[in-house]
């Protein structure tokens, strides 16, 4: 049962976030959404199969993803200064425009889905998340 409901949960959270990117129109899939957020926490310009680990997909997953980004203006392929031979993605500045319209569209998707919810009750479902998460015990619950 549980595990239905954070399933059921799960789908709700990715149609919600869906639209708000939709109503953001930035022309953006949650995937792309997925991978520039990811692109954002390297502390330089990743190679695809970085990126491939980190968000743990195939390659070819990464390319169709860049090449869709690319094709928008949000990310470039530049060459690695050590080897010209290794390709490296890196966030344009639209690329960064479009990360911080993505961080308001989040927002507001996780407001409308916590609304229903007290302020003790975020508490406590905050403090349930992180246990989730970070695999650590919550004080007090």
């Amino acid at each position: 049962m549980l595990a239905e409901q954070l399933l059921r949960l799960t789908r709700r959270v990715y149609r919600i976030q869906k639209r708000h990117l939709e109503r953001h129109e930035l022309g953006i899939t949650p995937a792309q959404s997925r991978l520039l957020r990811t692109l954002a926490h390297f502390g330089s310009p990743p190679r695809m199969a970085d990126l491939a680990a980190r968000l743990e997909v195939v390659p070819r997953a990464v390319t169709t993803l860049v090449d869709a980004l690319e094709a928008g203006g949000r990310v470039r392929r530049v060459p690695d200064p050590a080897n010209r031979r290794v390709i490296r993605i890196e966030l344009t500045d639209e690329g960064h425009r479009a990360l911080r319209e993505l961080h308001a569209a989040r927002r507001s998707a996780a407001e409308e889905i916590l609304a229903p919810l007290t302020e003790e009750q975020r508490g406590v479902l905050g403090g349930l998340l992180d246990t989730l998460v970070d695999g650590a015990p919550v004080p007090g619950c």
